[in-house]
């Protein structure tokens, strides 16, 4: 298994590293949407709208508050009025409120959408119109409209979505704590953070390329209004219920015969957790979403628009927690064995280790080990562009024990579907401090909140 999956490593890491950019297409020939999902996002609101419309002066912002607490629609409204005193006609502001607000991201989305449809009318050009989803906290680069209006991209009609590379933009930022092991533990978790999604996820997210199966992720996903047209239904739903929304989407639309984009040309930035804590809570949310997508197996294999090869990759992709779980059980054995065997009779496990059985251990360390480090001098050169080597080796050993945490998530997303808890406290972001002037006070979480 570990050979198996070295050689997996290899055949997506030398497709990435050897990948060149492609010409950028022309933004103006596409009508450009952005929808900002909102819960209880004041702290970061203002800043996201006003970097959206200061650079892309000609793109819509939709910005869905999903009945928030705190000063969220607010913060928006102040924003709407121009320097003349106008309404800014590309400023949007979509208010949910509850028992129908506060029901999962995807509904969010799916209210923008509809309240897209209602400005728009019939005679919007639904073929050039696109979609894109960012954070409350995310910043796309300045030239992520050019490149996804490439041909390759949405300048090719059969494709649905793209999706951006992400990047950390607080990588290389400490967190505000006295504490100085905190502060440097936070900014590590978010450098990890950052090489895996620019190393690994790219990487994978590029080998799918060759088997049909990009992904849509929640941050920088753009997606052709046609293309969700043809997935919402009479109910007007492109996205579903699942906590992984952004992959069942991708699921849909593969399923429904669209192609699927990514590049690594352009990105678009979001803020690192600094809090080990969080970070679970995300990653439990994740791999539970993951699970819930597995009611989709039957429509991946049937359907005609995946190959075998590209139902097989989406499929491994759904065994993954499941596999984590059964991993977290199997390979804890052998040690068990072997540390009872040398409580037993200590000197004869001794003689057996001495007498070549440390060659296994080598061999199974190096195993085991090997496709995790490799993406620590993978990012320190091609990411960073440095050529200290020895920093990246320590990156890749500690990105090695930041995977391991996902057999703590995969099981806490299997007690939660146990308990049936579906929802999920909002992920608080780094500036939201409490007590502080101008900052959401502490609340309840709710149990259909919007991450």
């Amino acid at each position: 298994m570990s050979v198996a999956f070295i050689v997996y490593v290899v055949v997506i890491v030398v497709p990435y590293l050897r990948r060149k950019p492609y010409p950028a297409g022309d933004p103006d020939t596409f009508e450009w949407h952005f929808i900002v999902p909102c819960l209880d996002e004041q702290a970061v609101i203002g800043d996201t709208v006003r970097y959206l419309r200061g650079t892309f002066d000609t793109a819509h912002v939709w910005v869905v508050d999903d009945d928030s607490a705190d000063r969220t629609a607010q913060v928006v409204r102040a924003l709407s009025p121009r320097e003349d005193g106008t309404p800014d006609p590309y400023l949007h502001l979509v208010r949910r409120r509850r028992p129908q607000a506060r029901t999962g991201k995807g509904d969010a989305l799916n209210a923008a959408y509809r309240a897209l449809l209602d400005w728009s009318g019939r005679h919007i050009p639904k073929d050039r119109t696109i979609v894109a989803v960012v954070d409350a906290d995310g910043r796309p680069a300045a030239d992520c409209l050019a490149v996804c209006a490439a041909n390759h991209l949405f300048g090719d009609a059969g494709v649905g979505a793209v999706q951006l590379d992400v990047w950390m933009s607080n990588r290389d930022t400490e967190p505000a704590h006295r504490s100085w092991w905190r502060r440097k533990f936070g900014m590590k978790l978010a450098q990890l953070q950052d090489l895996e999604f620019r190393t690994a996820i790219a990487a994978i997210q590029n080998s799918r390329g060759y088997t049909g199966t990009i992904s849509m992720g929640g941050n920088g996903q753009f997606t052709r209004l046609s293309a969700l047209d043809s997935i919402a239904g009479q109910d007007g739903r492109p996205w579903r219920g699942s906590l992984l929304e952004d992959f069942e989407l991708g699921v849909h639309l593969l399923t429904a015969g669209w192609r699927t984009g990514f590049t690594t040309d352009s990105h678009v930035s979001q803020e690192g957790l600094y809090s080990l804590r969080r970070f679970l809570t995300q990653r439990t949310r994740w791999g539970q979403g993951t699970m819930q997508c597995g009611r989709y197996l039957r429509r991946i294999w049937d359907s005609p628009h995946l190959s075998t090869l590209g139902a097989a990759e989406m499929m491994y992709y759904l065994a993954q927690p499941w596999m984590q779980l059964v991993g977290s059980l199997l390979y804890p054995i052998p040690f068990l064995v072997l540390l009872f065997t040398t409580a037993g009779d200590p000197a004869r496990v001794w003689e057996w280790f001495s007498d070549g059985a440390w060659i296994l251990f080598a061999i199974y360390g190096s195993f085991g080990l090997a496709p995790f480090v490799i993406w620590g001098p993978v990012y320190q050169m091609k990411c960073l562009r440095s050529r200290n080597i020895l920093r990246g080796i320590g990156m890749g050993f500690a990105y090695a024990a930041y995977i391991y945490t996902f057999y703590i998530t995969s099981w806490r997303a299997v007690l939660r579907l146990i308990r049936r808890r579906n929802g999920w406290a909002k992920t608080r972001r780094n500036t939201e401090l409490d007590g502080k002037p101008g900052r959401p006070a502490p609340r309840r979480p709710v149990a259909s909140d919007m991450g």
